[in-house]
């Protein structure tokens, strides 16, 4: 546990050492463009936590824009979650019917989301629907493949073993295929989630009236650039955050795993 509280400290004061240079720097060059991390540390004080105190000093910034962000964030992984495990889970153990799809599946995950952002905008209108079916689309591919991956991976022991005991249909499937599968299974929600935050962020730069994108944006017609700045910062701390909290959803629900290694999961403590 020392070990691992080291490697944790080391870490945090690279970045300390990180802040600190950019402070320096940013105050030296006086560039209107690149603010010190204090005036955004201040901007973003004022954006979100400059509220009544009735309301526990939260902003409109918070409960209009980015609770409602992180709403869609979750709907649309979490659709692609759901629509993706079981659908890869089936074509993993099924090469005839992956063979028939494979072809549509290779066009259809290769055009990106970004370039389909306005037929979506057209199609649901401007509003969450619009960004939650982006988020879903880019977000969709990468959980499918990898599940299709990891359920091609199942020992052949197991699958003899569940012969034996006449196992099928959903205990099969989630009972046998999916504990085998996790590892990539992970791995997919991993990525994507990554890929959910910056669709999440690109839909509502171009057709949004709300969310993180849209008061970056409007931050930035407005010249206030520290709180451009601000949200910024907020998205790689959501990005942080969200891929922390799944890491260690993964380590508690692989540790029973043999070919899983948690120090290979870049958490905060790893």
């Amino acid at each position: 546990m020392s070990g691992r509280w080291a490697v944790f400290a080391r870490r945090w004061l690279v970045f300390a050492a990180f802040v600190l240079a950019w402070q320096w720097l940013t105050t030296s060059l006086a560039d209107p463009y690149f603010p010190p991390p204090t005036r955004i540390l201040d901007a973003a004080r004022q954006a979100w936590l400059s509220g009544p105190a009735s309301g526990l000093f939260l902003t409109d910034a918070v409960t209009a824009d980015l609770l409602p962000s992180l709403g869609r964030l979750l709907a649309g992984w979490l659709v692609a979650v759901v629509v993706a495990v079981p659908a890869g889970l089936v074509l993993g153990r099924s090469p005839k019917l992956t063979d028939y799809v494979s072809a549509m599946f290779s066009f259809a995950r290769s055009v990106p989301s970004t370039l389909l952002v306005p037929v979506f905008l057209v199609m649901f209108g401007i509003g969450p629907r619009a960004e939650i079916v982006t988020i879903l689309w880019g977000t969709v591919w990468p959980i499918l493949l990898n599940t299709i991956d990891g359920a091609r991976s199942v020992d052949e022991v197991r699958i003899e073993t569940a012969r034996a005991f006449r196992i099928g249909g959903a205990r099969w499937l989630f009972g046998v295929v999916l504990p085998s599968a996790l590892p990539k299974v992970f791995a997919g929600l991993r990525s994507a989630l990554s890929i959910a935050i910056i669709l999440m962020i690109v839909s509502e730069l171009m057709g949004s009236d709300s969310g993180i994108g849209y008061r970056m944006i409007n931050a930035q017609g407005a010249f206030r650039l520290p709180e451009m700045w601000a949200w910024i910062v907020l998205v790689s701390l959501l990005g942080y955050l969200s891929n922390l909290l799944l890491t260690q959803v993964e380590r508690r629900a692989l540790a029973w795993h043999p070919g899983f290694r948690p120090e290979r999961l870049g958490s905060g403590l790893a």
